[in-house]
């Protein structure tokens, strides 16, 4: 016959199996978000909040540039100063013979700029916000988010160092139906970069490591990305190995920067073969119809433009989707 026990204050008696189910506690819970990820219902969300989301984008840019004399134009200074170093390198020391070297330069590097500071603040974005996070609830996503939307603002500020160059050479008659691929470019651009904003955003909370190996890996992508040297170089390289066509492809898809990259470039320098008086003086060296850009057509290039939006947007729904669960520790391992 089973023992009872009597309830704390002696009324009643516990069934053993009652006694069990008694004694059992609830599970922790951490996150005060909702536990299932719903990633239209959490968009909604966002939407609900883009108040915040563009104050707290007016923050980071005010922020940047407090107690400085230029202020904004040291976004332009910035390109101007790659400008000037890259042209020395590559056409005085190197000689490339890219004609309108800086249009060529600018159209990647403006690209590149947006990419990497988006990253270089986003991974600091939850960090550098510790107390708003431990004291005001919000969905913590609008802080990467806000930090591309703050290096935005500043790629269309540097955007004016190039228009200035291309009214300068009267460069807008080159460029023609490739002006298409400039919205489909950014689109990527912006998409992939949030992708691995929300990433390496919420990575660095738990890993204060992250920014600091951030930095390295973005000084290695750069150079692993065709921006000061041409992408037909890359090209020519590949069609001279083993690995053919099929290998420049697989390199443009695993690395969508180079991709997005490509399309900037097509878009803002246009010209795949462009004329150069350095290289007509002489005719007979191999480099003089080499190709300076991705010798592919329009729609070919947007073709690959759109195999990185997809990458980007799952992407987006991978690290998105880590970012929402590690979201409710955030005030706990700050």
């Amino acid at each position: 016959m089973a023992k009872t026990e009597e309830r704390p204050g002696g009324k009643g008696q516990v069934e053993p199996e009652e006694r069990v189910s008694f004694l059992e506690t609830e599970p922790e819970v951490k996150t005060s978000e909702n536990p299932r990820f719903h990633p239209i219902k959490r968009l909604l969300h966002l939407w609900h909040y883009r108040e915040i989301l563009v104050n707290l984008t007016r923050k980071e840019v005010k922020v940047k540039y407090t107690s400085s004399i230029l202020g904004s134009a040291w976004s332009m200074l910035n390109p101007l100063m790659y400008l000037l170093v890259f042209t020395f390198v590559f056409e005085v020391v190197l000689k490339s013979g890219v004609p309108n070297f800086p249009i060529y330069l600018l159209s990647g590097l403006l690209a590149w700029n947006l990419f990497s500071g988006a990253l270089t603040l986003s991974a600091r974005s939850v960090v550098d916000n510790a107390n708003l996070v431990k004291k005001v609830y919000f969905p913590r996503e609008i802080l990467p988010l806000a930090s591309v939307g703050a290096t935005t603002f500043d790629f269309l500020l540097q955007g004016v160092v190039l228009l200035v160059f291309m009214v300068i050479q009267t460069y807008f008659s080159y460029l023609g139906w490739n002006l298409l691929l400039l919205p489909l470019s950014m689109i990527a651009l912006l998409l992939f970069s949030i992708a691995l904003s929300l990433w390496v955003g919420a990575l660095n909370v738990k890993y204060r490591d992250t920014q600091h190996l951030l930095n390295l890996a973005l000084l290695t992508w750069f150079w692993l990305t065709p921006i000061v040297y041409p992408m037909g170089f890359v090209e020519k390289e590949f069609l001279h190995t083993r690995f053919g066509e099929t290998g420049l492809i697989a390199y443009l898809i695993l690395n969508p920067m180079a991709t997005i990259i490509a399309g900037f470039q097509r878009a803002l320098y246009g010209v795949v073969f462009p004329y150069s008086k350095a290289l007509a003086q002489n005719p007979s060296a191999p480099t003089h119809r080499a190709h300076i850009l991705l010798n592919v057509s329009i729609v070919e290039l947007a073709g690959l433009l759109g195999i990185s939006i997809v990458i980007s947007l799952l992407a987006i729904l991978v690290f998105w989707r880590s970012f929402f669960r590690q979201a409710g520790d955030f005030a706990e391992e700050l």
